[in-house]
C-alpha cells in the first residue's frame, strides 16, 4: 500500500485527488495539506471531498513519517517549498503544479537527482496522446501551414496560457527545428500585420467552469487539421496522478514525465 500526501486538499482538484485515491487498491490518503488560514484545517479529508471518511484531518503541514508519495498541484511558490522538503526527507514527488517558470522547472530538473520525481502540465492519458499526434503532425505538415492554439479554461485558472498550451507548442517547436521563445505569439491586438508564417500563436479564453480545452490547428492554403481535446472532468487529470503515483512506486531516483508512464 502507496501512502499518499496530497497538498491543497481543500481545492477543485485537491478534493478530485482524495476521491482518486481513494478508488485505487494500491493507495492510501494518510496526509492531507491547506494553507494556515483555511477554514477547513481539523476537517475530515474524506467528507470535504465529499466522499466517505477518511481519517485523515486536514492539516497546516506535512508529516513526513507518514507518507511516501507527495501529491502537489498547488501553486509555483508552494510547490518550491515542497520540493525542498522532499529532497530533505528524500520523499517521493507528483508534481500537476502549472504556471512553474524556469527557475522552478530547473529546480526540478535538478531534484530528479537524488528523489524519484514526476512532473507533468497535465496528466490526462488524451492530452499526452495529443503531444504525439501533434509532433507527428508539424513533422508531416512542417513549414507549409500556419500554427495556432487555442485554450480555455474556467474563469479561477491564473495562468494564461496554460502549461498544456505551452507543452504543445513546445512539442510542436522542437518538430520543426524552432525556438518556441522566439516564434510564439501571444494574444494578437491592432495593427500587426500580415502574420508571418513561423510563428506559432496563442490565444486563452477564461470563463465559467470549463474544465479545460485545448485545439491546435494547422491551417494551409485550401484546407486544415485541428487536433482537440477537451476534458469534462477533473477526475481523468487525478487518475493520471494516481497512475504516475504506482509508477513511481519502484523507482529511487530520477525525473520522469506522462510520456514514461504510457511507454511513448
Amino acid at each position: 500500500m502507496i501512502k499518499i500526501a496530497i497538498a491543497g486538499a481543500g481545492g477543485r482538484m485537491g478534493r478530485t485527488l482524495i476521491a482518486a485515491c481513494e478508488l485505487n487498491e494500491n493507495c492510501q490518503l494518510s496526509v492531507a495539506t491547506e494553507r494556515a488560514d483555511s477554514d477547513l484545517i481539523g476537517n475530515d479529508a474524506g467528507i470535504v471531498a465529499g466522499i466517505s471518511k477518511q481519517n485523515v484531518k486536514i492539516s497546516n503541514s506535512l508529516d513526513a513519517s507518514d507518507f511516501d508519495v507527495l501529491i502537489d498541484f498547488t501553486h509555483p511558490t508552494i510547490t518550491t517549498q515542497h520540493i525542498d522538503y522532499c529532497l530533505k526527507h528524500s520523499k517521493k514527488l507528483v508534481i500537476g503544479t502549472t504556471g512553474c517558470d524556469e527557475s522552478l522547472i530547473s529546480k526540478i530538473q535538478k531534484a530528479g537527482d537524488s528523489i524519484a520525481l514526476f512532473y507533468a502540465p497535465n496528466m490526462s492519458v488524451g492530452v499526452n496522446l495529443c503531444f504525439q499526434l501533434l509532433q507527428t503532425a508539424a513533422k508531416v505538415l512542417g513549414d507549409d501551414v500556419d500554427i495556432e492554439i487555442i485554450e480555455a479554461h474556467h474563469r479561477h485558472k491564473v495562468d494564461a496560457p496554460s502549461g498544456t498550451a505551452i507543452k504543445m507548442g513546445e512539442v510542436i517547436a522542437e518538430a520543426l527545428g524552432r525556438d518556441l521563445n522566439q516564434c510564439a505569439v501571444y494574444c494578437r491586438e491592432g495593427q500587426t500585420g500580415a502574420r508571418d508564417g513561423k510563428t506559432i500563436g496563442f490565444q486563452s479564453i477564461r470563463a465559467g467552469d470549463i474544465v479545460g480545452e485545448h485545439t491546435v490547428i494547422f491551417a494551409a492554403e485550401g484546407e486544415r487539421i485541428e487536433i482537440t481535446h477537451r476534458a469534462s472532468s477533473r477526475m481523468n487529470f487525478a487518475n493520471g496522478a494516481i497512475r504516475a503515483v504506482n509508477w513511481l512506486a519502484n523507482k529511487n531516483k530520477g525525473l520522469f514525465s506522462m510520456a514514461d508512464v504510457l511507454d511513448l
